[in-house]
């Protein structure tokens, strides 16, 4: 279940590092960096569909947000872009690949 769970945020967080450097590269249409933009503010907002301050179900409407955006803006994103964005993504994690690759983790 651990295992799961650190996998899931791994490639969440990959996702999470794409869509970045998506948005920073010229060639991405400005309605996808704005929509990144609302996501990020819905992530940080106070004002939730479920209060953070209720156990579990406060948080999850969080996630489940953040991964279905992330995932539908990904999906939007010219395949030009996409690829640049993923080869930059590689190279941001490349340190923490060589360390399991070596037996550190």
């Amino acid at each position: 279940m651990l295992v799961r769970i650190l996998r899931l945020l791994k490639t969440g967080g990959r996702n999470l590092m794409v869509l970045w450097y998506a948005c920073r590269h010229p060639a991405t249409p400005r309605f996808l960096k704005v929509a990144a933009i609302f996501l990020l503010l819905y992530a940080i907002s106070p004002i939730d569909l479920i209060p953070d301050w209720i156990p579990v179900l406060g948080w999850m409407d969080d996630v489940t947000i953040l991964a279905l955006g992330i995932g539908a803006l990904l999906r939007r994103i010219p395949p030009s872009v996409l690829k640049d964005a993923n080869a930059s993504a590689a190279g941001a994690f490349a340190p923490f690949s060589r360390k399991r690759e070596k037996g550190w983790g």
